[in-house]
């Protein structure tokens, strides 16, 4: 049964999250950062409070969610090894607490047909204990071969726009090490497509790719740094494309160009290959 283009509206299971201080620090150490993050990867520095990385919001409450229906389960069959991720973006209400417990609910709120392919697209609303707005996700998925039921074939052409004709005025390179998939997984994330060679083969890669929302959190510590001196209060927004993927042990390279206050586009290579692309980031100025 292919995928079902009645399914745009429908809701996962209203699921109840959780997350504590360990989560946060198992987080950022499968981001590659360490000692030079310390109020990040530890709780216990003298005179640095533990902070959370904004694309945490991502996996929060991920490593022990109980088994629950998500909104893409409801999108119809299809099969998990052809799927990758297409686009992702986080709004931030408040900055992440250290620990906590929250509301999550998604839904799809579009499906395309590509033909060859799918798109699903789907939302996600996380509210506090208090009933306050935490953050809220937007994710696309990629289905190879679920497409061609006659359907939308939705928005073509750049989201944002691109990169100015200038050199980019960020410029970071960070390594993804060999063995970080196998790290980042502990996050909650455990898709065979990043750590077992056959079922990254029935995919259509010659060996497992690193998560791409690892490379998405890694280009957004990168950022976070350069425009919000590690002050996520002062991150609001980000959004990106992916593009192509990223095999354990790259040389990620991140650059950004401040378009206008509080705004940035930004792109993320590895050598001449770009790996995501439409990026924008929205922060708080001094």
């Amino acid at each position: 049964m292919p995928l079902d283009p009645h399914a745009i509206g429908r809701s996962g299971d209203l699921r109840t999250i959780r997350w504590d201080a360990t989560d946060a620090l198992l987080y950022a150490v499968g981001l590659g950062a360490g000692q030079d993050d310390l109020a990040f990867t530890t709780e216990n520095t003298e005179g640095l409070p533990q902070r959370v990385f904004p694309t945490f919001a991502v996996m929060a409450g991920a490593r022990d969610a109980a088994p629950t229906i998500t909104a893409l389960d409801r999108a119809g069959t299809f099969d998990w090894a052809l799927l990758v991720h297409g686009a992702q973006s986080v709004t931030l209400h408040r900055p992440i607490p250290i620990a906590g417990s929250a509301t999550s609910q998604d839904r799809i709120v579009a499906m395309y047909d590509k033909g060859s392919a799918a798109v699903v697209v789907t939302e996600t609303d996380v509210t506090g204990s208090d009933g306050s707005a935490l953050w809220t996700t937007r994710s696309s998925a990629f289905i190879r071969g679920a497409g061609g039921w006659g359907g939308e074939r939705g928005p073509s052409g750049p989201v944002n726009a691109p990169p100015p004709g200038r050199s980019a005025e960020i410029v970071r390179s960070l390594p993804t090490g060999r063995d970080q998939a196998f790290v980042y997984r502990l996050s909650g994330d455990r898709n065979p497509l990043h750590t077992d060679p056959a079922f990254a083969a029935r995919g259509g890669f010659e060996r497992p790719i690193l998560h791409g929302l690892c490379t998405y959190g890694m280009t957004g510590r990168a950022l976070l740094t350069a425009y919000c001196d590690d002050d996520p209060a002062r991150f609001e927004h980000i959004e990106a494309r992916f593009t192509a993927p990223v095999y354990p042990g790259d040389i990620l390279t991140v650059r950004a160009w401040t378009t206008a206050p509080g705004l940035a586009v930004f792109t993320t290579s590895v050598g001449e290959r770009t790996v995501i692309d439409q990026g924008l980031l929205r922060f708080r100025t001094h």
